[in-house]
């Protein structure tokens, strides 16, 4: 499996590799307020591709801590489900107490 991952990782490589090499040329990318970037193609797909994954990262982090809080609670929650569990079996396998002798 490990072979087939590395094998389609370095077919990847060498198509994205051959696009990076056939875009080479010149492109300008006009903003508004008459602001302009020039640089070649691939460059600039790279830069909004990057721009795009931490765009997306930075959306998903409020869920992804949302979720590991709510984890954590309930976690805390089974604990003292646990704890409460063992306390009642404990309780149950204590032996009966003797009943008071009284003395003569």
């Amino acid at each position: 499996m490990k072979f087939v991952f590395r094998s389609l990782a370095v077919i990847l490589f060498i198509v994205f590799f051959g696009f990076a090499l056939k875009n080479t040329q010149e492109a300008a990318l006009y903003f508004f307020l008459g602001y302009e970037i020039r640089g070649p193609l691939v460059l600039l797909l790279l830069a909004f591709f990057i721009g795009g994954a931490v765009l997306g990262i930075l959306a998903m982090l409020p869920t992804l801590f949302r979720h590991r809080r709510e984890m954590s609670r309930q976690r805390k929650t089974i604990a003292t489900m646990l704890q409460e569990q063992e306390a009642q079996r404990q309780a149950r396998m204590q032996p009966p107490l003797p009943d008071s002798v009284v003395s003569q």
